[in-house]
């Protein structure tokens, strides 16, 4: 048994989806969650930038004693992977555990869609291709879809969202791939809209989901699971429109005040 947190960030709410699925397998964990919006979108930003604000954002939920980081960030998963793996707080991100259970299901193309930035670092690209050699990878940027979650535009009827699912997907549909990697954890969130698109034949993975089945495994494993299920919530952007906002991504209010801190300069 272990009492304290465990920490996850994200650029912004979609980290949550992350949050909702680890406590469906372990609901008496004690959790902290930082969003950086007052930075989003991660994916547009260079690399090197990109892994300055992985170690700000790994130093900020440490911070707050944590016992292990999830990085439910698929552009910093992507981008900063040895960020992540040498961290002094135990850490994982959204690519291991979203690529292994990809692996299983390899026998027609797999579709990868997320942010710029982490299609563009090959990150989920090498690691399939490292697990399944030969395997046809169709990765996509996605640069729209996080703005319009983050604003909203998220139903599956919302026609910008639709418009911009087909424009995305439609490489994905011409090489008949047979599963499709959600890589950011906001994507989860537009699974029907996904659906709509793709039809119910090809398999959806999310990384949201993936990640936190294998965090909830490593402390199954280690005994180190919590008891009470409390909840902190930081944002470097607004206090006010995370807390208007997270219960479209957690499925209900955030159980506690969430706090604005300072945001931090790259």
């Amino acid at each position: 048994m272990d009492t304290r947190p465990i920490g996850i960030f994200d650029s912004g709410l979609g980290g949550l989806t992350a949050l909702r699925a680890l406590q469906k397998e372990l609901p008496h964990e004690n959790i902290v969650y930082f969003a950086d919006t007052a930075r989003m979108p991660y994916g547009p930003r260079p690399a090197e930038e990109l892994r300055r604000m992985a170690r700000q954002d790994l130093d900020f939920v440490a911070s707050k004693g944590v016992k292990a980081i999830l990085a439910a960030c698929g552009t910093v998963s992507s981008t900063a992977p040895d960020v992540l793996e040498g961290y002094e707080t135990r850490s994982f991100n959204v690519i291991s555990a979203t690529v292994r259970e990809a692996a299983r299901h390899a026998e027609k193309p797999v579709g990868v869609i997320a942010t710029a930035a982490s299609i563009r670092s090959g990150g989920f690209q090498r690691s399939l291709e490292a697990a399944c050699p030969g395997i046809e990878v169709v990765p996509v940027a996605c640069p729209a879809f996080v703005p319009l979650i983050e604003s909203g535009k998220y139903d599956a009827d919302n026609a910008e969202l639709r418009a911009a699912v087909a424009e995305y997907l439609a490489p994905i549909r011409a090489r008949g791939a047979g599963s499709l990697i959600l890589g950011c954890t906001h994507y989860g969130l537009i699974e029907q809209a996904i659906r709509d698109c793709l039809g119910d034949g090809v398999l959806l993975i999310g990384a949201a989901d993936c990640a936190a089945h294998e965090l909830a495994d490593y402390l199954r494993e280690n005994d180190l699971c919590g008891t009470a299920g409390e909840e902190r919530f930081f944002t470097s952007g607004s206090a006010e429109e995370f807390t208007a906002h997270a219960s479209i991504f957690l499925g209900r209010p955030p159980r506690s005040a969430v706090c604005h801190v300072p945001a931090m300069e790259v």
